[in-house]
């Protein structure tokens, strides 16, 4: 009922009334995306429906638009407004990257006219396009691999890589992961974890404060670069475990490294379909070439995954 009630939250009120019904069937929705002048388009899963002007959804098939709910350019701008609470000045520095993270922890994709500056984005004005990407806890779906994580003998964590393509779930197990590992539980231990949440989807936190559940052990970096982020945790939380999602630079990798020769154990994801292919990207080749990292869980599809160890055995 509480992250239902944030989606209609995100709205004024007089567009508000739109959105009850979609709010309704909250487990199932993934994306809302508001274009200036044409239809607003639901995803659930893997279906796509527009909003009609009764709030109903209507499966999207051909071009027939006619009922279609349709926000002008004021109207997106005010929705736009809302969410950044009448100050976009605020969230300055997450515009520049192009997102906003909103009260529920959803993530609000931002497009518009770019306002460039010498150094670069300034932000972006004239906002046209918005993308509600909802967010949603799945507490339980790392359940049946976090034992594989501890050592036996000493009851540490073992360093682990989360791979996947886009969209499979990857940032979705390295929450529970975190929660679960912070919490500690039946069997194993709770630890001090430190998550470094540079697009704020693993906290999904709100003006600092969480909005998902990351465990009673978890401490939070939000909105901050990855490779700057990391270090600034080593030097002030001391962590036993740091967690951080999708590794993508040189700069990441060699930070990572850092951690592992201070002793911290790493829960991090990566981009890939398979291991070969994540072992054949340069840049992470430096994190391949030792055996620091004992623990793979590969995501080949929508909720199946598999654990393995460092000589590529399924353990599951």
């Amino acid at each position: 009922m509480k992250k239902q009630k944030s989606i209609l939250q995100l709205f004024p009120g007089e567009i508000r009334e739109y959105f009850k019904q979609v709010s309704e069937k909250y487990e199932t929705l993934s994306e809302i995306r508001i274009r200036a002048g044409r239809p607003v388009m639901i995803y659930r899963r893997r279906e796509e429906f527009y909003l009609t002007l009764s709030g109903e959804e209507k499966l999207a098939e051909g071009n027939s638009w006619e009922d279609a709910l349709c926000l002008d350019g004021g109207q997106v701008e005010h929705v736009f407004s809302y969410l950044c609470q009448y100050s976009p000045y605020a969230y300055g520095e997450a515009l520049k990257q192009g997102f906003l993270t909103v009260s529920g922890g959803h993530r609000v994709g931002v497009a518009g006219q770019v306002i460039r500056t010498s150094d670069g984005i300034g932000g972006i004005r004239n906002v046209r396009f918005l993308n509600i990407r909802v967010s949603h806890e799945m507490k339980g779906v790392a359940l049946p691999y976090v034992r594989r994580l501890y050592e036996e003998e000493t009851g540490n964590i073992h360093n682990c890589l989360i791979i996947a393509p886009p969209g499979l779930g990857k940032t979705t197990l390295l929450r529970d992961l975190v929660r679960l590992v912070s919490n500690g539980g039946d069997g194993y231990r709770g630890v001090r974890v430190a998550v470094v949440d540079e697009r704020s989807e693993i906290a999904g936190a709100f003006q600092g404060e969480p909005q998902n559940d990351i465990g009673m052990r978890t401490d939070v970096l939000d909105a901050c670069p990855k490779a700057f982020g990391m270090e600034m945790m080593l030097r002030s939380m001391s962590p036993e475990v740091l967690a951080v999602d999708e590794i993508a630079l040189s700069e990441d990798v060699e930070t990572l490294l850092l951690l592992l020769h201070c002793g911290v154990r790493v829960m991090a994801t990566v981009h890939g379909d398979s291991f070969a292919r994540v072992r054949g990207k340069p840049y992470l080749a430096p994190l391949f070439e030792t055996t620091y990292f004992k623990r793979f869980i590969l995501i080949r599809e929508k909720g199946k995954a598999g654990i393995y160890n460092e000589k590529g055995e399924e353990m599951l």
